[in-house]
């Protein structure tokens, strides 16, 4: 059998499949930062409610995370490559179409259902997948560096919010839907399904262990058609542990107080208040900023502290930023609020972290897949909080109740996190690999 190219070359192709992945992430995350900037200047024009369009950024959230854990099993089924392109297309079309609407249930299915399933696909088990598959060596420096490009959709707020208001949100949503599809020829011709389609070994592979070449995205999980299943049957499993439960309760919260919340809400809420909305696009823009900090800082902590201590001070210090929130929104930006934004921003996704290590050590090599269906509590947690606050605005006019309700959840999350206890984890593991 002759040994796979690649050791002696002094650039990997790994890399070029890496810089792909992160301009194809970077386009997917075009359409996360727009719900927030465009609703003021759709209900301008149609008239529509905010529990409509939030109603549309539910259904794309739920899809969001649903997706998620089965976007692994379509990559092995039809090939990285294919899926990611179907994912951007899917995207572009649910942008570009958006201009054409003037009935509220065509926003539930361009917002909704085209951008969800395409969003969906391109979620954290797209970094995980591409790490998996080409790299041996710096597998970790891969996925931070992916998952950093996926967190670029609120450093995209100012300007598609300054695009928003000349020459208008039509422009804005075409330019959203280009991002995504100008990537798709990038895809096509450089984002390779595995190293053996390159004749290569993944990066860091020794020659001598040529079945590397052979390396697919979900090692473990049997038979290439049996990644769905696995991914149920690992549901299953994890029903039964009282830390699946602590953790997913957690982490819908988590998505309720970040995506659904301040992602959705704090761009029309600070509207409200009379700021102007690419003043509230630029703060959100600096939560992403120092979120990218926040959330590597946390995983330097993580290694180094108890993650349960670290999850209860993380959502209990961002319940305390929600309590105080209604008394900083104001029409012109004040110290206080540039404080919020900060401290917000390093707490954004900290919980990421400190999460992931509970599952690998509660479920062991069951873990990611474990995490996989966390992380679709957190989008169900943040569809949830996205129409309830419309709602909620549409009913009293403001948003203070929101944010006081989600500040109350967050100390039930701190509450929970610091009771999931150490010493019961090997004991649950024990479930979850019979």
């Amino acid at each position: 059998m002759q040994t796979p190219r690649g050791r002696g070359r002094r650039f990997h192709p790994a890399w070029v499949v890496a810089a792909v992945a992160f301009l194809a992430l970077v386009g997917a995350a075009g359409f996360r930062a727009a719900p927030g900037v465009l609703m003021v200047p759709l209900q301008q024009e149609f008239g529509w409610s905010t529990t409509v369009l939030s109603a549309a950024v539910s259904i794309n959230l739920v899809l969001f995370g649903l997706t998620a854990p089965f976007a692994a099993a379509l990559m092995e089924r039809f090939g990285i490559r294919a899926v990611t392109a179907t994912a951007l297309v899917l995207i572009g079309m649910g942008s570009a179409l958006t201009v054409l609407v003037n009935q509220s249930w065509q926003i539930l299915l361009t917002w909704g259902l085209l951008i969800g399933l395409g969003t969906g696909s391109m979620a954290l088990v797209f970094a995980a997948t591409i790490a998996n598959t080409w790299f041996t060596k710096s597998r970790g420096l891969v996925i931070g560096i992916l998952t950093a490009a996926a967190r670029y959709q609120l450093v995209f707020l100012p300007f598609i919010a300054m695009l928003a208001q000349d020459p208008g949100w039509r422009q804005a949503s075409l330019l959203i839907a280009a991002g995504a599809l100008a990537v798709v020829p990038l895809v096509l011709k450089f984002l390779k399904n595995s190293p053996a389609d390159v004749g290569v070994l993944p990066y860091g592979a020794a020659p001598v262990d040529v079945e590397a070449k052979e390396a697919a995205p979900v090692q473990d999980s049997g038979p290439r058609t049996n990644a769905a299943v696995r991914a149920l049957q690992v549901l299953r499993r994890a029903s039964k542990v009282r830390t699946f439960w602590a953790l997913a309760a957690g982490f819908a919260i988590c998505g309720a107080t970040t995506n659904g919340l301040i992602g959705t809400h704090f761009i029309p809420s600070a509207h409200d208040h009379g700021m102007p909305e690419t003043t509230a696009a630029g703060l959100l823009a600096v939560v992403g900023i120092f979120d990218i900090i926040g959330t590597i800082a946390s995983g330097w902590l993580t290694d180094r502290f108890n993650p349960r201590i670290l999850l209860a001070v993380y959502y209990q210090f961002r319940g305390i930023g929600l309590l105080v929130l209604p008394l900083l929104l104001n029409a012109e930006v004040q110290p206080s609020m540039i404080v919020f934004v900060v401290i917000y921003g390093l707490d954004w996704v900290a919980t990421v972290p400190p999460t992931a290590a509970i599952c690998r050590e509660t479920f062991g090599a069951d873990g990611s897949v474990v995490f996989g269906w966390v992380f679709a509590a957190h989008q169900l947690g943040a569809a949830g909080a996205a129409i309830a606050a419309g709602a909620l605005r549409d009913a009293t006019g403001h948003y203070t109740y929101a944010w006081f309700g989600a500040a109350a959840m967050c100390t039930i999350a701190a509450v929970i996190s610091a009771t999931i206890r150490r010493h019961h984890s090997r004991r649950e593991a024990e479930p979850a690999a019979a």
